[in-house]
């Protein structure tokens, strides 16, 4: 779903990063600890879409969990 980006947060914890999306009042949304590289990736994409105040598209799982992100 395309949706712009209220807040992230992350904690020094591995693979512990959130998102806080726009779209229909989801809240947030953590990001799926698959990969210590690939949460870094998906939580900079999702940093970087709130920056600039532009859409970002976010891919979740069935746990609603965040998989993939694109700007």
């Amino acid at each position: 779903m395309w949706t712009l980006i209220n807040q992230t947060y992350a904690t020094h914890h591995g693979q512990n990063a959130w998102a806080n999306l726009a779209a229909n009042n989801t809240g947030y949304r953590k990001i799926a600890p698959n990969a210590a590289d690939g949460v870094t990736n998906v939580f900079l994409m999702l940093v970087a879409a709130r920056a600039t105040s532009k859409q970002a598209f976010v891919v979740s799982n069935a746990q609603s969990q965040i998989t993939a992100a694109y700007f």
